[in-house]
């Protein structure tokens, strides 16, 4: 038998190793496992730059949770002495009554944000690496940039090591036990742990984790591009702000040319849901086949030809979507010592930092001052049985 923890964190991705950061600076005896290393690509929180923004289409409840995410991105900065976010100013485009568009406006209505909403002509003109139709209405707010997630994650890992906690990478969980006590017994392919609580952060491997998470928490895999750029004057962060669009091929993503190691990596970008393939994590196809790349490449030629040069590189991730597209962050039903968050469907990167915290809230006491109504567990697993899945 392994040592006793308060509270064991499984996961040590985006959402826990920020998970595992805030509970070390509290005090807890607190140890992480990782399936792989710190960090790595098989998950969902690689791939250089992840795209943090205010303006929120997906629920202006978000904003709040944003803008503590926001502060706490910049005590982690400090504390690590590392810069880790970069303001590009963020770009929420589509049809003028289109959800990406009219939900970021009332996003930004509603919590009194900074922004300018430009059409077509207007965007071009101020940002001309875009060109999109005549009928795209585009939302500007400045504080929108971009993150760097494996600098993130190990910030909050080497600061959790700071703080007392144990890391453990290579390191497989099999299962995991209620013990008469109410102490949890976890098991993995290394030895055996006990803990007070447990906090799962398993990102596409969540529902193999908490058997409860099944059909809930749903993998899918996705692809993005790296291109060179043929004008690379247009695509620099100064002048091409991170991006979330809305047009007749779907909804897509992407980012400015940016590598703080220096040298341009091309323009990244990728469609939401890419080709909508629903996987195993242990068993997907983690080759970018012709068809991802096509598909891709016709996007970025349509709408920002001056980007649309080769190939420099792709990467195969995953989503991990719920039927809403929203999070899961609760306790287990009949384990309230067991929480989770999960289910992130490819937008919650941005908020690792407040997720942590959160996580940490309800590891300690069950509760926490943010507002989570929208993330409980329960909605999900109603709306499953309603359809008789």
């Amino acid at each position: 038998m392994g040592k006793d923890y308060d509270v064991i964190v499984i996961g040590l991705g985006g959402m826990g190793s920020a998970a595992l950061y805030h509970l070390a600076k509290r005090g807890l005896n607190v140890l992480g496992i990782e399936r792989y290393e710190i960090p790595h690509g098989m998950g969902s929180s690689h791939g250089l730059t992840r795209i943090i923004r205010l303006a929120y289409y997906e629920d202006s409840s978000y904003v709040p949770l944003l803008r503590r995410s926001y502060a706490l991105w910049a005590e982690l900065e400090r504390e690590f002495g590392e810069q880790l976010y970069f303001q590009t100013g963020s770009i929420d485009m589509g049809p003028e009554d289109g959800e990406v568009f009219s939900g970021s406006l009332r996003s930004c209505l509603e919590n009194e944000l900074a922004h300018e909403a430009l059409d077509s002509r207007q965007l071009s003109a101020r940002f001309p690496g875009y060109h999109m139709p005549p009928e795209t209405m585009a939302l500007f707010q400045p504080q929108g940039g971009l993150l760097i997630p494996e600098r993130c994650i190990i910030a909050h890992v080497e600061l959790a090591k700071s703080y007392g906690a144990a890391a453990h990478t290579g390191e497989r969980v099999l299962g995991w036990d209620i013990l008469t006590d109410e102490r949890l017994a976890l098991r993995t392919d290394a030895g055996r742990y006990v803990a007070e609580k447990l906090v799962i952060c398993g990102g596409a491997w969540a529902a193999k984790l908490a058997p409860e998470l099944a059909g809930v928490a749903l993998p899918e895999r996705q692809v993005v591009l790296w291109l060179e750029t043929k004008q690379p004057k247009l695509f620099t962060p100064e002048r091409f702000p991170v991006w979330n669009g809305q047009v007749e091929e779907g909804r897509f993503y992407g980012f400015p040319e940016f590598n703080p190691g220096g040298g341009a990596p091309g323009m990244k970008f990728g469609r939401y849901h890419h080709r909508e393939e629903l996987v195993d994590p242990d068993a997907m196809d983690r080759t970018v086949r012709a068809e991802d790349e096509a598909l891709l490449r016709a996007f970025a030629q349509r709408y920002f030809s001056a980007g649309a040069g080769k190939t420099l590189d792709a990467a195969v991730c995953m989503f991990t979507n719920t039927a809403d597209e929203h999070f899961v962050l609760d306790s287990l039903p009949g384990a309230p010592q067991v929480t989770v968050a999960a289910g992130f469907s490819g937008h919650g990167f941005k908020m690792a930092s407040v997720v942590g915290e959160i996580m940490a809230d309800l590891a300690q006491s069950g509760e926490t001052r943010h507002d989570i109504q929208l993330h409980r567990l329960g909605r999900l697993q109603t709306a499953k049985q309603s359809s008789g899945a």
